[in-house]
Order: structure tokens, then C-alpha cells, then sequence
């Protein structure tokens, strides 16, 4: 009756939150829920076989590409918004109380006590970074708290990345892993064992630590330029809609998640590659004479990725940084990227925050120029292609600002 009551308030509140103007009111209407009946979402998540999605970077992107792939068997209640915490998830099983199977983004502080919530069937695990050290801490205390909440779940089957060694370290000792191959283009954070401390020594694609046992798994599912290689020789063409190596490997452990829940390969990944756009993620939009693609990027791992989708032959790249609390209010992550040089392409620092990238690419001797608004900065732009990189913040605002700026056509 309790959770009954919640739901109801919950709706209530929704619906008055639409009336006011004030957005689609599925916030506020899992943050009532949960005060009202803090069980609310075990009680939603019973009976149903779902899917956790976590990781540093990535999580949104895989979550659809699950979502799709798990299509190919039923309904699947997830977040259409990314809302990765508490009350997000709470909304998002609301939003559909009878489908039998659930994609669920989770964000890694929380992934323990949710996993204890909804009982997952199976647990994507992507990658382990820095992230904001203000809002999340640091990197190994985070590993030690997911293998000791993954700990808690021998039965769930944890899709985890062999090549991040922080993710192997948090899925070495369970009994139920399936290996996937899936990249780890930033290695700055295991540079050491999480396990001993003791250096970890990379040879190729292959890695160990040094005095231990503890090494990179022999994956049972891994990717190519071409396809996705799986148990038993089974090789299936791959061609995303969306762009970078990252995505690649994304596709991969989305696939062996829905696989595991006894999806057909062939179809999963087919289902997997029609996901174009995540939340105006990679969206391209039209602005005047200037065609603009929009990229974002929350941490040095990520911003080390997308830099790497960056278009050469690109007329324009603006470069929009924030400092607010979602982004992290301490910058000095910035002089962990490595900013290239882009030849033939004028780069402009954008953003609340554009002079202390201003200063980053100084030392990075890339030319630019400095225009905080990032339409202005668009504008600044050679007619042509733009592409645009922005972190959390940066990346919300000019979305907004496209949305309202009339004559922008997607």
C-alpha cells in the first residue's frame, strides 16, 4: 500500500510539473517516490530481468545500444535521459511498471546499493577513470567499492572489459564473468596493481602485474574495424551509426549482455548499430552556413576519446568548458588531456570556463581564438563544418539554446 501511495503521489507530482512548465517532472516524481517508500524501487524492479550499465564514460551510449539489442526479445523499461542516480531510475521503471526486461544506466557511486535493489541478471561493466575528484573521489577507493558490491552477486553475469585493468580488477574473483575486449585508449589510472600496488606492465594488448597472479583475462568476445567476434568462432559484421573506436566496444558488451539473456547474436547486433543519437549526443545540426556536429565529454578519458573522433577536415572546432557542479568546479583536469594540434582547422576556447582553456591550449601551442558564447563561437567559424566538444554543463546549455534559437534544423 505504501508503494502503491508513492506511485500515485509520484504521478501527481509529474503531472504538475508538466502544468507548471517546468520539464516532464520524472525527477521529481522518483525523488517523492522514494521519500514516500524508500523500497519503491526493489518493488519495481521485481519480476523483471534487468540489464545494469555502468562505467566512467560511455554509460548512456551503451544503455541504448543495449536497450536496442534487448528489443530484439521484448518490451525493456530504461531512461530515455540519462538520469543515472536514485530518483532517474525510479522514474524510469515507472514509466513502463510491465515490461519484463529493463537497461538500466547506472552511475558508478550508486551501482552497489542499486545492484542491491533490483537484483540485476546481468552487469555491464565499461571502463574506470578519473572523474570529477570533488563529486566522486578517488579512483581505486571507487574499484574497491564495486568489487565489494559486485561481491554481494555471484549470480548476476558481469560483462566486463579485459582491457581496463581497474574493471578486470573489479570483476577478477567473481564466479560469473563473460570477457569482452572492448579498448582502453586511457591507461593513466592503473598504472599500478589496484590488487598489490605493484606496477602493471603492458605488452601490446596484453598486460600483468608485476609479483602476482593478476593479469588481463582471455576475453570470449571482442571487436574489430569489421565485426564482433564471439565464442565458438562466431564472427558478426558490425557497422555503427555512431563514430569512434569507443563505440566499437561499446556495441560489443552490449551485444554479449543481450546475448546473455538469450538474445540471437546476429540480431542483437544489427539492433545495437541502428543507435545514432544519445541524448543530442553526435547530433548534427544546421546554423547558418556551418553544419555542426556535437560531441561531449566529462572527464580526461573521454575528452582523450572524442578528440580522437574530431574530423579533420573540419573548418571549425569549438571547444566549450564549464566549471559548474555537475562538471566539477576544480579544472585542473584540463593538463590531463593531451590537446594535438589541428592544423588547417581554426579551434575556439568557449564557455564560462574559455580563459582557463585559453591558457591549456596556449601550452599546448594550439592557435585559438577566445569567444565564451558558444553560438558566437559557431558563428566565428569559416562557413563549413564545426565541430563542437563540451563537457556536461557546456554541452546542456547550448542544446537548450539550439533548441530555442528558431530556424536550427536537425
Amino acid at each position: 500500500m505504501r508503494g502503491q501511495l508513492a506511485l500515485r503521489a509520484a504521478t501527481a507530482a509529474s503531472w504538475a510539473s508538466q502544468k507548471a512548465g517546468r520539464g516532464k517532472g520524472s525527477m521529481i516524481g522518483g525523488l517523492i517516490a522514494l521519500k514516500i517508500d524508500p523500497t519503491i524501487m526493489t518493488q519495481l524492479g521485481r519480476g523483471r530481468r534487468t540489464v545494469l550499465v555502468t562505467g566512467t564514460n560511455g554509460k548512456s551510449t551503451t544503455t541504448r545500444m543495449t536497450t536496442a539489442a534487448l528489443q530484439t526479445l521484448g518490451q525493456v523499461a530504461t531512461q530515455a535521459d540519462g538520469a543515472n542516480m536514485d530518483a532517474g531510475i525510479v522514474a524510469a521503471l515507472t514509466a513502463d511498471r510491465t515490461a519484463p526486461l529493463a537497461a538500466i544506466e547506472v552511475d558508478e557511486l550508486h551501482l552497489p546499493h542499486v545492484a542491491d535493489a533490483l537484483n540485476p541478471s546481468v552487469v555491464v561493466l565499461l571502463n574506470l577513470s578519473r572523474d570529477q575528484l570533488d563529486r566522486v573521489g578517488e579512483i581505486n577507493m571507487i574499484e574497491r567499492r564495486l568489487r565489494e558490491g559486485m561481491a554481494r552477486h555471484p549470480h548476476a553475469v558481469l560483462i566486463a572489459n579485459c582491457d581496463d585493468v581497474l574493471v578486470t580488477s573489479i570483476a577478477y574473483d567473481h564466479p560469473n564473468v563473460v570477457w569482452v575486449s572492448a579498448g582502453s585508449g586511457w591507461s593513466v589510472d592503473a598504472t599500478s596493481c589496484p590488487r598489490s600496488g605493484e606496477p602493471i606492465l603492458w605488452e601490446g594488448e596484453h598486460w600483468y602485474s608485476t609479483g602476482t597472479d593478476f593479469k588481463r583475462p582471455e576475453p570470449q568476445w571482442r571487436v574489430d574495424e569489421h565485426a564482433i567476434h564471439g565464442p565458438d568462432g562466431l564472427e558478426i559484421p558490425l557497422s555503427l551509426a555512431l563514430p569512434g573506436r569507443a563505440n566499437r566496444g561499446n556495441a560489443a558488451q552490449a551485444v554479449a549482455a543481450a546475448v546473455a539473456l538469450g538474445a540471437d547474436p546476429a540480431k542483437a547486433a544489427a539492433a545495437a548499430a541502428t543507435v545514432r543519437e544519445i541524448a543530442g549526443r553526435y547530433k548534427t545540426v544546421e546554423i547558418g552556413g556551418h553544419t555542426t556536429r556535437l560531441l561531449l565529454a566529462k572527464n580526461p578519458a573521454g575528452w582523450q576519446e572524442a578528440l580522437s573522433m574530431i574530423d579533420p577536415a573540419a573548418t571549425g572546432l569549438v571547444i566549450a568548458v564549464n566549471g559548474q557542479v555537475p562538471d566539477g568546479e576544480d579544472l585542473s583536469w584540463l593538463w590531463d588531456v593531451r590537446f594535438e594540434h589541428f592544423e588547417g582547422t581554426q579551434v575556439v576556447a568557449a564557455g564560462e570556463r574559455a580563459t582557463d582553456l585559453a591558457v591549456r591550449l596556449t601550452y599546448a601551442g594550439v592557435e585559438h581564438t577566445t569567444i565564451a558564447d558558444p553560438l558566437r563561437a559557431i558563428a566565428s567559424c569559416p562557413a563549413g563544418r564545426v565541430e563542437v566538444l563540451a563537457n556536461y554543463t557546456a554541452f546542456r546549455d547550448l542544446n537548450r539554446d539550439l533548441e530555442e534559437k528558431a530556424g536550427v534544423r536537425a
